[in-house]
């Protein structure tokens, strides 16, 4: 057993998103978005970097070279773990983002059939996005996993670090690591087009070398999930288009407009019970009237089809809110704490 095992298993991982350990200082837990004592003692310097030492032993000096390092950790039987640790004045921090080892049915996330329909695509672009902390692995997992459990596919990811573990169902599953199995995003999607692959999940497109293979799998048959760091279709949709330069975004509204099917954008907010969170999700379907409107670049007119979509499976994320608080899931007061916060009208 490590021995920052014995820390972990004081802790309710069932209710824990993340475990925030720095030297000299008291260890603190994150429930349902509030950041809360661990434990009363304070954890020495000495002890934190045994920790880290006992974590990577093969990777504590790059560390001390770089400053932080990623990986992940794995307890069979608990949880697995996405892992950050970094220097800050001269101390050290770990960051233990917590992975719980079941994956959630899609029908546990929401009641919107349009995730699902996603799921039975043969082609294009599915992006899930929102900002940190909104669930964007555990939606886009259950969506692979629903894909595994239903369709004789072979199915490759690529992460960073791996997270949700999958267990071959009717689906064949190859779970890449970047940093250990391939170097980089742009590598491993280059290598995955050789090896016939029906779906590729791509942990996150995070620069333009990426998002052009990405639309090049979409384009040559593949059903391609991704995710941005972002809140809104049509704010995805045009961080997009202008990671490339000027003269190359008429080139990629078009592949856009014809390759993406659709985006959900989520966050999650306290339940009403006082326990857990819900993901709130807006829900884009590209149909020919939205893909129109990608190709001439009128972003801005997104939304309103969105609103008038739900025949379609859309829904904007005030709809899927206001559900929430009518079946009395989030409360009234989360829900006019979010409208104030994003000026929703």
């Amino acid at each position: 057993m490590a021995q920052i095992d014995r820390l972990l298993d004081d802790i309710d991982i069932n209710k824990v998103s993340d475990v925030h350990i720095t030297s000299g200082l008291i260890p603190k837990v994150r429930i349902d978005g509030v950041l809360v004592n661990a434990s009363e003692n304070i954890i020495p310097h000495q002890i934190v970097e045994e920790y880290i030492k006992e974590l990577i032993p093969d990777k504590f000096n790059k560390f001390l070279d770089d400053g932080e390092i990623d990986f992940k950790y794995n307890r069979p039987g608990v949880a697995n773990f996405r892992v950050n640790v970094y220097k800050c004045k001269g101390s050290f921090a770990i960051c233990l983002r917590v992975i719980k080892e079941s994956i959630p049915r899609l029908k546990d996330l929401t009641e919107a059939t349009a995730l699902k329909a996603f799921t039975e695509l043969n082609d294009g672009l599915v992006l899930v996005t929102g900002p940190t902390g909104s669930g964007k692995s555990t939606t886009l997992a259950a969506m692979v996993n629903e894909i595994n459990s239903t369709r004789e596919k072979h199915i490759i990811t690529l992460e960073e670090p791996i997270e949700y573990i999958y267990e071959n169902n009717k689906s064949m599953v190859n779970q890449r690591e970047v940093g250990q199995d391939t170097k980089s995003y742009a590598m491993g999607l280059r290598a995955a087009l050789r090896q016939d692959p029906d779906v590729i999940l791509v942990g996150e497109m995070r620069d333009p070398e990426t998002i052009e293979i990405a639309l090049r799998a979409a384009q040559t048959g593949h059903l391609v999930f991704s995710t941005l760091h972002n809140m809104g279709a049509a704010n995805s949709i045009y961080r997009i288009i202008n990671s490339f330069e000027s003269g190359h975004q008429n080139e990629v509204k078009i592949q856009l407009s014809s390759l993406l099917k659709g985006v959900v954008s989520q966050v999650l907010l306290p339940n009403a019970s006082g326990s857990g969170r819900t993901a709130a999700m807006e829900i884009m379907v590209c149909t020919p009237s939205i893909k129109n409107l990608i190709r001439e670049g009128n972003y801005e007119q997104i939304n309103s089809f969105i609103q008038m979509g739900s025949k379609f499976g859309m829904q904007t994320i005030d709809m899927d809110l206001k559900r929430l608080v009518n079946n009395n899931i989030i409360s009234r007061d989360e829900y006019e704490k979010w409208v104030r916060n994003n000026k929703i009208n």
